[in-house]
């Protein structure tokens, strides 16, 4: 396992985070599948990854339980855990230790290690500064609570930059892989971070999972490259290539993804890409953009729904059934049209309160317009 330094401190972290959002699940999002999840988790600390992440929400608020169980048999000795602030829960100055300490009891600790505001944005950030959070941060970190303070992030680069100047952090965490350079912070911010001196952690490598699964379009390019080179590995490594990022969070969903993205982050330090994969992907990244209407990562952050649309499905229906071609296609057919009607994207009644929320900032009612149009009068209702 190859390691780098983190925060303030200069802690050695694995290049290899494992993120727990989207953790294997039995049934329904917060049904977590405990066993196949403690057995991933397990194997990736006995292999050298040392920074887990979680989140209040994740799961269902089953995500930072489910690792604090997980950490069992000695294995919080071996890691830094890290985990989020909910800012669009906090309404009070009392919010902050009241949905903190909660975390620490979930997680079965004393101390968290990588302390971050989740998912701060342009109408967040005002708010928690007003409330005091930089106080309540420093108090938290002076009674040994809190180790490195940080900030997630999904807004603008101007946004990013306002932000990374007004406190000094420890750290940062961004959405950035290699279909998303000019999406939200983009290269533009991951750069003005490593001048400010500022550690960033990437979230979203693989772009919700859809860089691992390529459509026949980018699967023919990546043909050319030979079949050593599998499109989730060139993608985490085309992050590790990068000098100003510290590490990359991974949602990992199966064993087989634990032992690759493992096996990856475990090759020799030094060239990380060769020269016809660093030939080849701009070309992966022109395509990309060409093939996807929806650019949803499948957080779940609009969820859920005032009227019950399941948002993140629709997309996902609508965004494979566009790029992929034969069963696929007819495959998201059947599905959307086995959907209740409550979740289909027809019961959008544009209330547009899953925009707010969305980190993308897609235009959620607009896009739903277009994959009912799709599913009822265009190609999905051909399939």
């Amino acid at each position: 396992m190859q390691y780098r330094t983190l925060g303030k401190t200069k802690k050695k972290v694995s290049i290899l985070g494992f993120g727990t959002m989207r953790l294997p699940i039995l049934g329904g999002e917060a049904e977590i599948n405990e066993p196949l999840a403690v057995e991933m988790l397990h194997y990736a600390i006995d292999n050298g990854v040392n920074y887990i992440d979680s989140g209040y929400t994740y799961h269902g608020e089953k995500s930072e339980s489910f690792v604090g169980k997980a950490m069992a048999g000695g294995y919080r000795q071996k890691v830094y855990l890290a985990t989020k602030m909910p800012v669009w829960l906090v309404q009070k100055k009392d919010d902050f230790d009241r949905i903190f300490n909660e975390q620490l009891t979930r997680m079965q600790t004393n101390k968290i290690d990588f302390y971050l505001l989740h998912c701060l944005q342009k109408d967040s950030w005002p708010k928690m500064l007003e409330l005091g959070v930089l106080k309540w941060a420093e108090k938290a970190q002076s009674d040994g609570r809190i180790g490195e303070f940080g900030f997630s992030f999904h807004d603008s680069y101007d946004v990013f930059t306002k932000i990374a100047d007004a406190y000094d952090w420890a750290f940062c965490q961004i959405q950035y892989n290699l279909v998303n350079e000019d999406v939200q912070a983009g290269t533009k911010g991951l750069k003005y971070a490593a001048k400010k001196g500022l550690d960033v952690v990437i979230m979203e490598p693989l772009f919700g999972g859809t860089l691992a699964n390529p459509p026949p379009a980018i699967r023919e390019i990546w043909d050319h490259v030979g079949k050593d080179s599998s499109p989730a590995d060139v993608a985490l490594r085309w992050l590790w290539d990068k000098p100003e990022i510290n590490l990359v969070l991974s949602g990992m969903n199966s064993m087989e993804q634990t032992r690759q993205n493992v096996e990856t982050a475990s090759r020799p330090a030094g060239n990380w890409l060769t020269e016809k994969e660093r030939e080849i992907i701009p070309l992966i990244q022109k395509t990309y953009r060409q093939l996807y209407p929806v650019p949803c990562t499948k957080c779940r952050y609009c969820m859920p729904c005032p009227t019950g649309i399941d948002i993140p499905l629709n997309f996902e229906l609508y965004n494979d059934s566009t790029v992929f071609k034969g069963n696929t296609v007819k495959l998201c057919n059947i599905l959307y049209n086995s959907m209740p009607a409550s979740q289909k994207a027809s019961a959008c009644v544009k209330c547009r309160v899953c925009e707010e929320k969305c980190p993308q900032q897609i235009p959620i009612s607009k896009k739903l317009e277009d994959v009912d149009r799709w599913f009822t009068k265009a190609g999905g209702a051909n399939a």
